[in-house]
């Protein structure tokens, strides 16, 4: 019997990770979350384990899932901290996260932003369900782009990840 690479549930099959070569073992959870049926939740701590493995095919698929799970602090933390060889990164990446055709991030200045920018505060902003004030001057490394809103970027900012407006920052050199 076949264990799932990622949750080591029983029956898994072979998952062809497109495009390219790769394939992983993988219950139909994991298969099903993969194409965007993935709902968050504890089940998804396994990807903790998974990511480190030393197989290509789940590194690639333990990646995805985590970038689907934006709204989980520990996901994004993860993927912070993991290291994945370039390539093997590059083939993770390809199809993953396209940008929505039309939208485009641009600072306060109108110079455009990309995934990965630093950008700089350029007032305090209140952080709405916090007491925290993101302060003026603020650098925010390693943004994250909205994709279906030009005017909103993702950021941490004294660890916590927040939802930026585009209009109060601009981008570092």
């Amino acid at each position: 019997m076949t264990t799932c690479v990622l949750c080591a549930a029983p029956d898994a099959s072979p998952v062809q990770l497109s495009p390219g070569e790769d394939v992983a073992m993988l219950c139909l959870t994991c298969a099903a979350a993969l194409t965007g049926d993935i709902t968050p939740g504890p089940r998804w701590r396994c990807l903790g384990d998974a990511i480190w493995s030393a197989d290509a095919g789940t590194q690639i698929a333990a990646y995805r899932l985590l970038k689907a799970l934006p709204g989980e602090s520990w996901a994004v933390d993860l993927l912070e901290t993991v290291y994945l060889d370039p390539e093997v990164l590059a083939r993770a990446e390809a199809g993953q996260g396209e940008a929505v055709a039309g939208v485009e991030h641009r600072d306060s200045n109108g110079v455009l932003l990309a995934a990965g920018d630093t950008v700089v505060l350029i007032k305090d902003l209140p952080v709405k369900g916090s007491s925290m004030v993101a302060k003026r001057g603020t650098a925010v490394r390693g943004i994250r782009l909205v994709q279906d809103n030009a005017d909103q970027i993702e950021g941490r900012v004294n660890g916590q990840t927040i939802v930026i407006l585009c209009q109060f920052v601009k981008k570092s050199a």
